[in-house]
């Protein structure tokens, strides 16, 4: 099976320098363009979710190879180059910080503004992502960067970032919605990172007992089910890895009442209740185990991930000159495309080299 999904990157700080970014705005529609004429969406959607063609697309840009920065300023690339090919009716919403707050609203208005009947879908299926990667998938990587990608026909794509304060490395989760078969069991479209670690991985197929485990747990009794979490609070064997010591046993109360009057049918439903964190599925998913006999899964769903310059010389400095031109060309190609030329479209893709058969 081929592997892609997540890809751990070191921390850099500052930020792309305004003449590299409006290249890479022009250059990344173009491109972006030219798949869609040829492939059509889906497979720009496609090739977004695969962490090694969006590190080789950030390389083109001129972006660092290795930089976790390459993340944010390409996809923030995409989102203000698409804006202007609006024909081609796929959107980004949501993008760093801030930003990503602002993703629901986002979806909403494009939605409103194109006449797109998925918004609430789409803004479920936005926080339910972030929601997974940040509470059901506890690697230790906070998400601070969170864009959704979509299109008018219904199709998706997750692309959001992740960071370890303690060690200053990134990490990136990629989501497309035609490979997924059940959002809560091991829905990315697969997974690649440099380093492994313990993680309790509450996606993992194996987990699938304890999700129904923790879901009926939720309607059972808050008083009932707090006893049993302070009783395993004293007795948490060392094999689990993971520490309850700031489980804050009134708060878990307040949101097994809630769960209770929210009436949870499914794992879906329960990751998305108010004030259901980290630390709430944590210890639902410890009481479950004592109370069920379900098995926890320790196991990090990652491993590895991986060209014009970049913008700090390496592998060299950009080359503006050649930049521009790429970008001309490129426009040139697509103008030829919008008059029926596509056939030598396709002639000089052959020409140059450029087609690949394994992506």
């Amino acid at each position: 099976m081929k592997k892609v999904g997540i890809t751990d990157l070191p921390l850099h700080t500052g930020k792309a320098p305004r003449w590299l970014f409006e290249r890479m705005k022009k250059l990344a529609s173009e491109v972006l363009y030219i798949i869609a004429i040829e492939h059509g969406t889906d497979k720009i959607l496609e090739n977004l979710s695969d962490p090694f063609w969006f590190q080789a697309f950030g390389c083109l840009l001129g972006f660092d190879w290795h930089s976790s920065g390459i993340t944010t300023t390409v996809m923030g690339a995409i989102k203000e180059g698409l804006k202007a090919h609006p024909e081609l009716k796929i959107f980004v919403a949501g993008g760093k910080g801030k930003a990503s707050l602002k993703t629901p609203e986002e979806i909403s208005q494009i939605c409103d503004k194109f006449g797109i009947d998925f918004g609430k879908k789409f803004i479920r299926l936005s926080r339910l992502t972030a929601k997974i990667d940040n509470n059901a998938l506890q690697d230790g990587f906070g998400l601070y960067h969170h864009t959704f990608v979509f299109t008018e026909r219904g199709s998706w794509a997750v692309i959001q970032q992740g960071m370890d304060p303690q060690r200053l490395i990134a990490r990136r989760y990629h989501w497309l919605s035609q490979k997924i078969k059940k959002m809560t069991i091991e829905p990315h479209t697969a997974i690649c990172c440099d380093e492994k670690r313990k993680t309790l991985n509450l996606i993992d197929a194996e987990s699938e007992k304890l999700q129904e485990a923790m879901v009926e747990l939720s309607q059972n009794k808050p008083d009932a089910v707090a006893g049993e979490l302070k009783m395993l609070k004293l007795t948490l064997p060392k094999r689990h890895h993971i520490s309850l010591e700031d489980i804050n046993i009134k708060r878990f109360k307040a949101v097994m009442e809630r769960a209770q009057e929210t009436n949870i049918s499914n794992f879906e439903n329960l990751i998305l209740l108010k004030g259901a964190g980290a630390k709430f599925l944590r210890a639902l998913a410890l009481t479950a185990e004592i109370i069920y006999g379900t098995k926890l899964s320790f196991k990090d769903p990652a491993r590895f991930a991986f060209a014009h310059g970049g913008k700090d010389g390496h592998p060299y400095p950009v080359n503006r000159m050649v930049y521009d031109n790429t970008i001309e060309t490129l426009k040139e190609i697509i103008n030829k495309a919008k008059i029926g030329e596509i056939e030598k479209m396709k002639a000089l893709k052959r020409l140059s080299g450029v087609e690949r058969s394994d992506i």
